[in-house]
């Protein structure tokens, strides 16, 4: 009875080594290239999937601004850093460039909020905190101004408004240069 038990560890731990081999493998054989120009924007980009640009995700925005068919001014919550990097990354010139729209934050009416919960799976940069029956709140510092909360509320409690940026700290990629 021992032996079979060993056996059956042996067989299993073969069987796990050679799944992770193939995993490594597949990895390595599958990883997208990060070197190109796409990846390259798109690694600048706040990655919070918001819409704001007009395209469904931060990706399909940089392959939009890689075609020609996207200004890099239209990232609301990228900031000026991301629109600086980006005008660096692809060489546009400055003269064309208008400013980036006012930043927006969702703020919560906390007198009127039943902590139906909804607007927390609804923000894509996990910004509104609270629990369920509770009053919630947006941290505005991270808030993206999506709006992606407001449609949501059952009781109309969001309003999104003009608020200060925040200031993100953004590095080029290596091997970035204009």
């Amino acid at each position: 009875m021992n032996d079979s038990v060993i056996t059956a560890a042996l067989v299993l731990g073969a069987i796990g080594i050679a799944l992770a081999l193939v995993l490594v493998a597949g990895r390595r054989r599958f990883a997208p290239d990060t070197n190109t120009p796409v990846e390259r924007v798109n690694q600048l980009l706040p990655q919070t999937q918001c819409g704001q640009c007009g395209y469904p995700g931060c990706r399909p925005f940089a392959e939009a601004l890689v075609a020609g068919e996207a200004n890099i001014n239209e990232c609301p919550p990228g900031g000026e850093p991301t629109r600086q990097a980006l005008q660096q990354l692809l060489g546009e010139p400055t003269a064309t460039v208008e400013p980036i729209s006012p930043w927006l934050v969702a703020v919560i009416d906390e007198d009127i909020c039943i902590g139906c919960a909804l607007c927390i799976p609804a923000c894509p940069v996990d910004a509104i905190v609270g629990a369920n029956k509770f009053t919630h709140t947006v941290v505005t510092n991270e808030c993206t101004g999506c709006e992606l909360c407001v449609p949501v509320c059952p009781v109309d409690c969001i309003a999104i408004e003009s608020g200060q940026p925040r200031q993100p700290g953004l590095v080029l990629p290596q091997g970035s240069g204009a």
